[in-house]
């Protein structure tokens, strides 16, 4: 489903703005935010001009329409998607400050960079080929966070250093990792789910009749966990995403998402032998008031002589301690990695950057 201009009308100026990641309108105000993490307000003077409860109409009822909903007391969720927005109204019978409209852009781009990461303050050189290398031994990742910190952008730019015949399966409810298009000629599947008709864990249970090396949780919410950590137990490698502020609470997280009693008892000990790296993100506010998000938080889940433990090794955006835990480190070697601060990944796309940066100051079509 695509959604042109006139579905927006006033809108399109923030929808077609590729700076502008989130359009928020609350019933009374309109806020931004854009690709520095920096929100703000639109004018009142706009919103009474161009906001008005008719507009508001119009637009819910185009977007009903297109996806053949109700929207009134009884339907108060509406949600839509295009290849690259989604948008989600809610009636003014459960927002009380009036009808909500939220659309977030979900592009198939991977923004963050290496360039970016080092340049920006996001992680240091030593940590970023560490989890490269983390990557390359097909080692389990979370990633965690507040909601809107980037804990899957962060995901997607780790999943691209998954090699090209490694099929990946990502599941979704809502399309952001866009691993088919983000990593071009690369074997995937990409799965979207529905609460009425194929839910997660139907989705986990199908993937692994598929040959998976990698299976990509969006977001780990509910009881659904319990069948990821059992395809990780396979030795299907993953990434997921959680919301937590602190790394060393992932586990209990995890254990309040499953069913019962039975299996948070059962699977502690599983949950240590499924992880494998835990990463935290945060946002931080510079002193001219702008933002950046960075790596806040690393750890390494090990279980091992019947003993469950979490290895920090990055606190408050500063890495701890170089030497790792054994059990990492037989797994670096069995991957013939010597030094696992040290990625050959991540030279060979310093130096493709550079290459990109010098043809372009020379005004070089580049050909390949």
């Amino acid at each position: 489903m695509e959604l042109g201009k006139e579905y927006f009308g006033p809108l399109w100026k923030f929808v077609s703005n590729s700076e502008i990641t989130d359009i928020d309108y609350n019933g009374n105000e309109l806020w931004l935010t854009n690709v520095y993490n920096e929100r703000y307000k639109v004018s009142a003077a706009f919103v009474k001009e161009y906001l008005t409860p008719q507009f508001v109409e119009q637009f819910t009822q185009r977007i009903a329409n297109v996806v053949s909903r109700q929207f009134n007391k009884c339907n108060p969720e509406l949600e839509a998607e295009t290849s690259e927005l989604r948008v989600t109204i809610m009636h003014e019978s459960v927002a009380r400050s009036g009808r909500t409209i939220s659309i977030r852009k979900t592009p198939p781009v991977i923004r963050l960079t290496i360039q970016k990461a080092l340049e920006e303050g996001y992680c240091g050189r030593e940590l970023l080929a560490l989890l490269i290398n983390c990557v390359r031994v097909k080692m389990n990742f979370v990633f965690c966070g507040e909601p809107g910190v980037g804990k899957t952008e962060c995901a997607k730019f780790f999943s691209q250093f998954i090699p090209a015949n490694e099929r990946v399966i990502t599941i979704e409810d809502t399309l952001e990792l866009r691993y088919n298009q983000t990593n071009p000629g690369k074997d995937c599947i990409e799965m979207k789910v529905s609460e009425d008709t194929f839910g997660y864990a139907q989705a986990l249970k199908s993937s692994l009749r598929l040959n998976p090396k990698w299976i990509m949780l969006s977001e780990a919410r509910s009881k659904e966990v319990k069948y990821l950590l059992e395809s990780w137990s396979t030795g299907v490698r993953g990434m997921t995403t959680l919301h937590t502020d602190d790394v060393r609470n992932v586990p209990d997280r995890i254990l309040n998402m499953l069913e019962s009693r039975v299996d948070a008892d059962r699977m502690e000990n599983d949950i240590y032998q499924a992880l494998d790296v835990g990463i935290l993100i945060r946002r931080k506010r510079r002193e001219d008031g702008s933002s950046y998000r960075y790596i806040d938080q690393v750890c390494f889940f090990t279980r091992q002589n019947c003993e469950n433990a979490i290895i920090m090794i990055v606190r408050n955006g500063k890495l701890e301690q170089n030497k790792l835990p054994d059990s990492i480190m037989e797994r670096f070697r069995r991957t013939e990695i010597r030094d696992p601060y040290v990625s050959k990944e991540l030279e060979l796309m310093e130096n493709r950057a550079k290459e990109e940066i010098m043809y372009e100051g020379e005004g070089i079509g580049r050909t390949t």
